[in-house]
């Protein structure tokens, strides 16, 4: 788990290296002070002796400066090392995320995505920041004063190695209880996050059902669990404080004690017991941070868990097996035999033994009710889903044998949920083509029939969408998904349901623009509304994840009893 997370520390190596080395450097001098200190008491004042009080005096004070001068030096490299770790952990996750197929995604909630790019990240980056620095300083300050106690005085050293084990097996005692509290927590924050992103998404729909104070009140019971558990947790912890300062008096009171009866009896001079106490205090504080470090340790170790847990996550659907590159050279699609579950297992299909064939060219519809499996059926084409069983086919080779990147460059799907980002329209335009050219957005816009209300506005194709694309209408946001997506230049279109916003007039010109301006593409239609799919070459029917009928709308009016119901039901409105 470490080594993996060590890998990414990338381009901040010097930083990384630096900084322990700056630390050493620290230590040596901030250990031989209080030598410099113990020759002044010593030789100066007791014996005396006034150069040795200047001498050790500006030795203490260069040796003081340099330290500082080390220390800042450590500073600044661990936030550089820590902060460009962090960055590196979080560019790692998320290219993690992208690769992830839907199923992959599916597994984790986006809550928790969230916390684990955000709090866990934040945790780590704080554990290896301390890690580089006390973890460093900690130990080589305990052996070098506890080396230069024992140097002064190995019975007074006793003192301090009795005090070492209660308070390691105090620490590891807690840390036990604590990590699953910790763990607990994340959890909560998860849930929180995917409360607050459900919120933010639904919010037209909280505040047209007036549910601002359900939903309140709601967040507030979640926010108060957290505070509740994260108490809990911080309570186990708290009671390493008190501990510390209970070890750290009791052994100051022996060395008091100890050491003034040795210098009453002439064993102990006065510059030992001043140098012993501050070595005590430098011994004391290295167990301080010590604690600290398994305190910080322990409460990052669930972080560690939950991002390794992403890192580790092998994609459902990858292309790590594809040895020759190809192109999709033409529209055709076809399933043979395929059959589909979203669960990995096969008990509980939504498509099952499904055959069908789609020429290039052609234009399709699809009609059937919820949870016939639409939507599946096109899923399953640009591999947004991998067939269960069977054989998905797009221009006349199996979509496994492409790059998944060459597929879905071919099929461009417009789905239900239609999704602008925040940007002008141009720069949302342009996620179908990077490269396209001014005339080429202008085509693909009157293509979808979007050209004229882009236009219509002040800046025209240089308005600025708000996240979501709140400032237009539904209509609209279809119609810019539409353009989207011819723009990429595709073999195959996949419209899912995506012109039941816009009006039959408004949905005929689409389908008669592209059938006219884009004769090779083949265009397959979704739709709840007969209108929509009627002049397709075929149209297949489906329910229950079967084909309950195909054919053209004439013969399926004659031929299928639910076409001939959906026809005449929303002909009578």
């Amino acid at each position: 788990m470490f080594k993996r997370l060590v890998s990414l520390v990338g381009r901040y190596k010097v930083p990384t290296i630096l900084a322990p080395l700056a630390i050493i450097v620290e230590v040596v001098l901030e250990v031989s002070i209080p030598l410099a200190v113990k020759n002044i008491m010593d030789k100066g004042i007791v014996g005396g002796d006034k150069n040795a009080i200047y001498i050790n005096g500006m030795l203490a004070i260069a040796m003081a400066i340099v330290s500082l001068f080390a220390g800042a030096v450590a500073g600044i490299s661990s936030a550089k090392a820590g902060t460009g770790f962090a960055c590196n952990l979080r560019n790692s996750l998320f290219n993690k995320v992208q690769d992830f197929s839907f199923r992959n995604v599916e597994k984790y909630s986006s809550g928790s995505l969230i916390t684990r790019m955000t709090t866990d990240v934040s945790n780590i980056q704080m554990s290896f920041m301390m890690v580089i620095r006390v973890a460093v300083r900690a130990p080589i300050m305990f052996i070098a004063a506890l080396a230069l106690s024992i140097n002064i005085n190995l019975k007074m050293a006793m003192i301090f190695l009795a005090a070492i084990p209660v308070v390691l097996i105090a620490i590891v005692i807690l840390g036990s209880f604590a990590l699953p509290l910790f763990e607990k927590l994340f959890k909560m924050f998860d849930k929180m996050n995917t409360k607050t992103q459900e919120n933010l998404v639904a919010i037209r729909t909280i505040k047209s059902f007036v549910r601002e104070s359900h939903e309140t009140e709601e967040f507030r019971k979640t926010s108060a669990n957290i505070l509740n558990a994260h108490k809990k947790a911080e309570k186990i912890f708290i009671i390493a404080i008190p501990l510390m300062q209970l070890v750290m008096y009791a052994v100051l009171v022996c060395v008091l004690y100890f050491g003034g009866r040795l210098m009453i009896a002439g064993s102990l001079t006065e510059g030992d017991l001043l140098t012993f106490t501050q070595y005590m205090g430098m011994i004391l504080i290295s167990l301080v941070m010590m604690a600290m470090i398994l305190v910080t340790l322990f409460m990052s170790r669930a972080s560690m868990r939950r991002i390794i847990e992403i890192l580790k996550e092998k994609p459902d659907i990858s292309d790590d097996n594809v040895d020759q590159i190809f192109s999709v050279e033409e529209g055709s699609i076809e399933f043979v035999d395929v059959s589909f579950s979203y669960g990995k297992i096969s008990d509980n299909l939504v498509i099952e033994k499904m055959n069908f064939k789609i020429e290039s060219g052609q234009t399709i519809g699809i009609i059937g009710g919820t949870g016939s499996a639409k939507s599946t059926i096109v899923q399953l084409m640009p591999r947004l889903y991998d067939a269960t069983s069977g054989v998905v086919k797009a221009g006349n080779r199996d979509v496994r044998e492409y790059k998944i990147k060459d597929l879905r460059s071919a099929i461009a799907m417009v789905p239900q949920k239609n999704i602008l980002f925040s940007g002008t329209i141009k720069e949302n335009l342009l996620w179908g083509n990077p490269d396209a050219t001014d005339e080429q957005i202008t085509e693909a816009a009157k293509n979808a029939q979007a050209h004229d209300f882009i236009m219509s506005f002040p800046e025209g194709y240089d308005t600025h969408l708000e996240e979501g694309g709140v400032n237009v209408s539904g209509g609209q946001k279809q119609r810019l998904c539409i353009a989207r997506a011819l723009l990429k230049n595709p073999k195959i279109i996949i419209f899912d349901d995506s012109t039941s916003a816009v009006d039959t007039a408004t949905d005929t010109q689409i389908r008669q623009s592209i059938k006219s301006n884009l004769s090779d593409l083949t265009v397959i239609i979704i739709a709840q509304r007969i209108a929509s799919v009627m002049d397709a070459d075929k149209i297949f029917v489906l329910a229950d994840g079967k084909i309950d009928g195909e054919g053209s709308h004439n013969e399926l009016l004659e031929n299928n009893e639910i076409y001939r119901d959906v026809y005449y039901s929303q002909k009578q409105i």
